[in-house]
């Protein structure tokens, strides 16, 4: 398929679950993994969408990712439950966990939801906004293999773990923030290898602990947090929860999310359900109040606005897909 070619969501969908299909991945995990991945390529976040194919076959593959997973669900608590992912796709119990979540969260008012023996999650923004779209207010962690050295320190040590929020909106798309603690995401280093281009000094250490713009030793070094000490105690506090709480590997024992190499990552990501109660028309009035408050603002939008205009973009015009689909 050229370059070139452009089709629908549903389409692309079709195309990456085929691809799994073809690699011994089963109808139901596949459709899940594919919904995923074309959902953060059409919002824009392409380092989580179409050039995680390759990757996620060749873990297959070798075994990384176990196709054959049994995810188990467990409910601690009445309103706490445990997701055993089993070292396979993320995504599949990911979708048990929202809907496991959604349920208890309407039920008793929230859900404390932990995911463990899991694997890259993607677009965090993908995951927030179906808790969103529950009418429910979500809040979403991940803890990713060791990209970032602690505050002061040359080694890294936390992943990018990466924080989503999203609450419900009346009649317009959810507000969904998703950030990673990093202060750019390792993929446009990656790109910037890839391009023999330099990156500005900023973004990463070296492996001795010095500032570099060759995005080859940025890799072989660590990723700058955002906000300094600051980002760094928020990967820590992302670690406690979606790794130590959940069950899940620390980011600093987990194995590449990016190659085919060592055993499965067996990460975590830990969700926060919160129902806004009997009260919630009151909730989502006062909350429009405070958001057109921000966008009567001059020049200023809400976090993610950029985020709907590309998938509305996609919409339109289709998305692009690479040859190898």
């Amino acid at each position: 398929m050229s370059l070139e070619t452009r089709v629908s969501i549903s389409e692309a969908e079709l195309l990456v679950k085929n691809a799994f299909l073809k690699n011994g991945v089963k109808e139901d995990i596949a459709a899940s993994v594919s919904t995923a991945l074309v959902a953060a390529e059409a919002e824009g976040q392409v380092g989580h969408g179409f050039s995680r194919v390759k990757d996620y076959i060749a873990q297959v593959k070798s075994k990384k990712i176990n196709v054959d997973a049994k995810i188990k669900i467990e409910h601690p608590k009445p309103t706490s439950i445990s997701v055993d992912a089993d070292y396979g796709f993320a995504y599949p119990a990911l979708d048990q966990a929202i809907s496991e979540g959604a349920f208890v969260a309407n039920e008793y008012g929230s859900a404390v939801v932990s995911v463990f023996n899991s694997h890259h999650c993607g677009a965090l923004s993908v995951q927030v906004e179906k808790i969103a779209n529950h009418g429910l207010i979500g809040l979403m962690m991940a803890n990713t293999p060791k990209a970032i050295a602690p505050w002061g320190g040359k080694d890294p040590f936390f992943g990018t773990n990466p924080i989503a929020f999203a609450v419900p909106r009346i009649e317009k798309d959810p507000l969904v923030i998703d950030l990673s603690l990093s202060k750019v995401a390792r993929g446009k280093i990656m790109h910037a290898k890839k391009e023999s281009t330099t990156i500005p000094e900023g973004w990463a250490l070296d492996s001795s602990g010095k500032p570099t713009t060759d995005p080859d030793q940025a890799l072989k070094g660590s990723m700058l947090p955002i906000g300094e000490a600051k980002g760094s105690a928020l990967a820590l506090m992302v670690e406690i929860l979606a790794a130590t709480f959940s069950g899940g590997t620390q980011s600093n024992e987990a194995s590449s999310f990016l190659n085919s190499e060592g055993g499965p990552p067996g990460v975590g990501q830990f969700l926060l359900l919160i129902s806004p109660g009997k009260n919630s028309n009151s909730f989502l009035t006062r909350l429009e109040k405070l958001l057109n408050s921000i966008e009567e603002m001059e020049r200023i939008r809400l976090p993610g606005d950029r985020r709907l205009d590309a998938r509305n973009e996609i919409l339109r015009s289709g998305l692009q897909v690479p040859e190898f689909l």
